[in-house]
């Protein structure tokens, strides 16, 4: 199975530290956010990688290359400077990612799910299946609802989508290329019972802030 990583988001949040650098590449104890996430990747068995480029993206390409100090072989899926939110990117990138269900994780995310065990997913994937999270501070009123392992856009109690899941190409086939987000194609195949999940309860941090940022620097020098 490959594994696509969102790394073309502009990191509006993090400026002016995304100005001149990709927020994948942000430092975190002394190393590229981005690098913990594809050794995270391998080392759970996914060694077939799509990174998705737009703002800055040259810098991406050349600090990671092709991954093979990593034990990874990468492709690069370029989106140019204003990139394709997170559906168009995907479905941009779907001719490197081939017919087979694939894994997507968001390039600003940090945690300790493990991506091994998506892999028997496949063998019951309807169109998508989201790993949730307990909502955190920040986002208190969750996304989506989860009852008996279907995911819905309706229920009391919600979770926040951690940005990790699985996908079949046909989950994209009514989409037209350009710019779309995620949330408005995954609550369409919702509406017809097609997306299941699960919820982790592991460590997760969206570093979307400077102080979350730190706050990981913090919590990487520890472990």
């Amino acid at each position: 199975m490959k594994a696509m990583i969102l790394a073309a988001g502009r990191g509006e949040r993090m400026r002016p530290l995304t100005d001149h650098t990709p927020k994948p590449l942000l430092p975190v104890a002394g190393r590229p956010m981005l690098e913990y996430t594809i050794e995270a990747l391998v080392q759970a068995g996914f060694s077939n990688l799509v990174i998705n480029l737009a703002h800055l993206g040259r810098q991406i390409e050349e600090t990671i290359g092709s991954g093979a100090r990593f034990g990874a072989n990468i492709e690069y899926s370029k989106e140019g400077q204003s990139g394709l939110e997170t559906a168009g990117g995907i479905l941009h990138a779907l001719p490197l990612l081939g017919p087979e269900p694939f894994l997507v994780i968001n390039g600003d995310i940090a945690c300790d799910f493990p991506y091994a065990s998506l892999k028997t997913i496949t063998q019951t994937l309807r169109q998508a299946h989201l790993v949730l999270i307990p909502n955190p501070r920040h986002h208190p009123e969750g996304d989506f609802a989860l009852r008996n392992g279907i995911v819905s856009d309706q229920g009391k109690v919600r979770y926040t989508f951690s940005g990790i899941g699985i996908y079949r190409a046909e989950l994209f086939s009514q989409c037209r290329p350009g710019k779309l987000r995620l949330a408005p194609v995954l609550r369409q195949a919702m509406a017809s019972g097609l997306v299941t999940g699960e919820v982790h309860h592991g460590f997760w941090m969206d570093i979307g802030t400077r102080q979350r940022l730190e706050e990981l620097d913090r919590y990487y020098r520890k472990v």
